[in-house]
């Protein structure tokens, strides 16, 4: 993909044109009180001791998601290093889910309990998932893909509920015993980026780092025009739901993650392919041009959606830095 977005210096100062809902806290305060309400005690079991006791404790865990909905997670953490561990809330990008705990031995490796949350309703691409989306009532039409479930209305529309999720997760994986409740790092790519941004804005008192990498699900008015899939099912969509343009569009301001971003107080590491045409690099510039905190910005002007690898090792510096 060649370069498509605006120039790097227009980039540096780009903001967002979505307006943000004069009821966004009070709107995101009800659906944490309603997941509150609804919520069951956590589950946790240990998974294949036969394999994972020697080195790493792996967990199977189901707690309680957004309308108290049940989420699949693992939970891994190191078997001799000290409690209470650093925790990293891991969070997968569109269409994948949990997979194995084998696939995220990297932070266990490095000292660190993690908390791989599932997707609901995904998990059937690139990585695999056990959790199911009951939809509660959202009964519009959609595009094939999750981008327009319920997007008439902002209650139950999809990434509401995966929003709430991840608060939830936050909130439980914290009590785990082994975890330190003050040294929480919220990480992820894609879409696990922008759920990394959403739980340090609705939760700014318990993320203490938030790694975004070429994050997803921000300035909505512009990247439905000029990005490719998973965004271009929202365009795919109203191309023929014309009646649904304003509806959409008004949910859509709810879960910006340029909007929610002025809310973190965390320290902020985020990356952005210049040719990423599926999170294009305006909107991450529009996260990152509204953030108020402590704040990196990695630029690879020759990647698309998947950043270097030395990206990797510029994460867990920037995590050990802050922590």
């Amino acid at each position: 993909m060649p370069w498509f977005d605006f120039d790097q210096e227009t980039l540096k100062t780009y903001k967002t044109a979505a307006v943000e809902p004069k009821d966004m806290d009070f709107f995101w305060d009800g659906m944490k009180e309603i997941a509150h309400q609804n919520s069951f005690p956590t589950k946790i079991t240990p998974y294949k001791e036969n394999i994972y006791s020697d080195i790493v404790r792996a967990y199977d865990v189901t707690f309680s998601g957004a309308y108290g909905d049940s989420i699949k997670a693992w939970y891994l953490h190191p078997r001799h290093c000290p409690s209470p561990m650093p925790l990293v809330i891991d969070f997968s990008g569109y269409g994948g889910g949990r997979g194995l705990p084998l696939e995220h031995l990297a932070y266990p490796a490095l000292g660190f309990a993690v908390f791989v949350m599932d997707i609901r309703g995904q998990g059937g691409s690139w990585r695999t998932g056990d959790t199911g989306d009951p939809d509660h009532g959202g009964d519009s039409p959609s595009y094939p893909g999750v981008m327009t479930k319920g997007i008439a209305d902002h209650k139950k529309y999809y990434f509401t509920r995966l929003y709430i999720d991840a608060v939830r997760a936050v909130e439980e994986a914290a009590r785990l015993e082994e975890a330190d409740e003050t040294r929480i790092v919220a990480a992820g790519a894609s879409q696990g980026g922008a759920l990394s941004l959403v739980v340090s804005s609705l939760l700014p008192q318990m993320i203490k780092v938030c790694i975004a990498e070429v994050p997803f699900l921000a300035d909505f008015p512009r990247t439905v025009g000029i990005a490719s899939y998973p965004y271009k099912e929202i365009a795919d969509f109203l191309s023929q739901h014309v009646d649904l343009v304003d509806a959409a569009m008004h949910t859509l301001s709810y879960i910006d993650t340029a909007l929610l971003a002025g809310r973190i107080t965390a320290p902020c590491l985020l990356a952005t392919g210049l040719m990423d045409d599926i999170a294009p690099p305006s909107s991450v510039y529009a996260i990152y041009n509204a953030l108020d905190t402590t704040k990196e910005l990695a630029v690879y002007p020759f990647s698309g959606h998947q950043v270097p690898s030395i990206q990797q090792e510029r994460r867990m510096e920037f995590i050990k830095a802050h922590i």
